[in-house]
């Protein structure tokens, strides 16, 4: 005897579990108890289970609390004397003018700031000025073309300015296109050969442009 009663489906005829509210099969919705609805009625096994459940909780617990150990008694040491305090490590004993003791506490020594190192800054070794990351020294351009260069710095972190140049900006012009200034976009002005020249710290790289 199933605890769920199943029933069939008006469209497919096939029979699926009562708490579904569509057919799992052809997705059509169940109307009431569906086409054939099972005779039996299930509400007393469904009772008797559930007794059966609780009861076998009950007892579940009912063991566990049983069996669990006693917490072990906590000792709590011997008492202290409070006639006499006992003297902590940092503390110095005087005694006053009228006999009685004083504790003055020993000044804590106040850390020294750690001495902050500071790395050296690497020199710049060399400047390249590249295209599509290839070197470039001397390329040709239209008048009003755009060519996007980069430059490469050796070391990669020497934290030195980039500055781009152009020997005639009558011929090209060359403007940075990003914050760090590694990446620029020399512009074809007026036809002639002009000089292109990076400077990163006191290391420069330079490149002929022709413009026709």
């Amino acid at each position: 005897m199933s605890i769920i009663s199943e029933v069939k489906c008006a469209r497919c005829d096939r029979k699926f579990s009562g708490v579904r509210s569509r057919c799992p099969y052809c997705g059509a919705r169940r109307i009431g108890r569906g086409k054939y609805s099972e005779d039996s009625d299930n509400s007393k096994g469904k009772m008797l289970i559930g007794i059966l459940i609780m009861s076998v909780l009950v007892i579940a617990v009912v063991v566990l609390l049983v069996a669990s150990p006693k917490p072990p008694d906590i000792d709590d040491g011997p008492m202290m004397s409070d006639t006499q305090p006992s003297k902590m490590p940092d503390e110095e004993q005087t005694t006053s003018v009228d006999g009685t003791n004083r504790v003055s506490p020993t000044p804590t020594p106040s850390p020294t700031p750690d001495a902050i190192t500071e790395s050296p800054t690497q020199k710049v070794q060399k400047v390249t000025i590249t295209y599509n990351n290839k070197e470039n020294k001397d390329f040709t351009a239209k008048v009003a073309e755009k060519v996007a260069l980069r430059v490469r710095i050796e070391p990669v972190d020497a934290g030195e300015e980039i500055i781009w140049e152009s020997s005639n900006t009558k011929v090209f012009d060359v403007v940075a296109t990003n914050t760090e200034k590694t990446q620029a976009t020399v512009t074809g002005i007026g036809k002639g050969v002009a000089t292109l020249t990076v400077k990163v710290g006191g290391v420069e790289a330079e490149c002929i442009v022709r413009v026709k």
